[in-house]
C-alpha cells in the first residue's frame, strides 16, 4: 500500500491520500481524543504525540498537529493508517460511516421566510465551494443565515488555517454576494 502526502494551506495540517475511498458520503471530523472514540483509526492517530485533529474526506485523511515536526510525525501517522487498512477493521467502531452531516443539519438556523435564499446558498457551497476546499484537505458546511450573514463551519485543514479568514472574506463571501444579493457577509462558526 502506498500512501501519498500533500501539504495544505494550513502548515499545522497534512493531507494523507491512501489511494482508496476513506468515507463514502459526507466527511467526518474528530477534534478531540474523546471524539475519536468512535473510530479505531482516529484513536491510533491521536496516540501520536502532538496530533490534535483528524478529518476523513472522501479519499483522504487530514491530520492536524499542535507540536512537533512533520518529519518526525509522518512515519507514525503513515504506520497507523497502513496498519488500519491492512487490518480490515471498519473506519467507525459500530461499522457504519455516520457522517457529521446528520449532526450538522440539526444545528442549522434560518428564518423560514429565507428558505429560498438558503437553498441557493447551500447549492453554491455544495457545487462551487466544497470541491475546492476538499482539494485543500478540508470541508465547509452551512450552519445558518440571519440578517444577511451566512454562518459556515470549517473543518479539517480549513479549521484554524491562517488563510481561512481570507478564503471566507474574499473568496466565499464575494461568490455568495455575487449570486445571492441578500448576502451581506460570511462568518465562521
Amino acid at each position: 500500500m502506498f500512501i501519498q502526502t500533500e501539504a495544505t494551506p494550513n502548515p499545522a495540517t497534512l493531507k494523507f491520500i491512501p489511494g482508496r475511498v476513506v468515507v463514502d458520503g459526507s466527511p467526518v471530523e474528530f477534534s478531540s481524543r474523546e471524539a475519536a472514540g468512535r473510530s479505531p483509526l482516529a484513536e491510533k492517530l491521536f496516540d501520536v504525540p502532538g496530533v490534535t485533529g483528524v478529518f476523513y474526506g472522501s479519499d483522504f485523511i487530514t491530520v492536524t498537529k499542535a507540536s512537533g515536526e512533520w518529519q518526525q510525525l509522518k512515519p507514525a501517522i503513515l504506520g497507523a493508517i497502513m496498519e488500519h487498512y491492512m487490518s480490515g477493521v471498519p473506519l467507525l467502531a459500530d461499522g457504519t460511516v455516520q457522517s457529521d452531516t446528520e449532526l450538522d443539519d440539526h444545528g442549522e438556523f434560518f428564518d423560514e421566510a429565507d428558505a429560498e435564499t438558503v437553498d441557493m446558498i447551500k447549492d453554491l457551497i455544495e457545487t462551487r465551494v466544497r470541491p475546492a476546499v476538499a482539494n485543500d484537505g478540508g470541508d465547509i458546511t452551512f450552519r445558518g443565515f440571519k440578517d444577511g450573514v451566512v454562518y459556515l463551519n470549517m473543518k479539517g485543514a480549513c479549521s484554524g488555517c491562517p488563510s481561512s479568514t481570507a478564503t471566507l472574506q474574499h473568496g466565499i463571501q464575494n461568490l455568495l454576494k455575487h449570486f445571492v444579493p441578500d448576502v451581506v457577509e460570511v462568518r465562521p462558526m
